[in-house]
């Protein structure tokens, strides 16, 4: 189901009732970085990818960055850094 994200940008897998998800997707549109959502009560497939990556459990936000590796609700600090963009 994943796949890589452009340079300087994620994939974020959320729900939309998830208070972490919507506060980490303010922080990006802020700081101007770009995301792509996928919600993983609608893609069964997104959901059986992020209980991959968080030990079977449906953890989000999961963001997955160009290089391929994911973290779990990370926070902008991370994201940024992890993309070597500029704090």
């Amino acid at each position: 189901m994943t796949s890589t994200p452009a340079p300087g940008t994620i994939t974020m897998y959320s729900t939309t009732w998830c208070g972490y998800c919507q506060r980490l997707k303010a922080q990006l549109g802020k700081v101007g970085i770009d995301y792509t959502e996928v919600n993983i009560e609608e893609q069964a497939d997104a959901a059986a990818f992020v209980e991959s990556v968080n030990d079977g459990n449906q953890t989000v936000p999961t963001v997955v960055f160009p290089d391929g590796s994911a973290a779990t609700n990370p926070s902008l600090k991370e994201v940024q850094a992890r993309l070597a963009v500029s704090v």
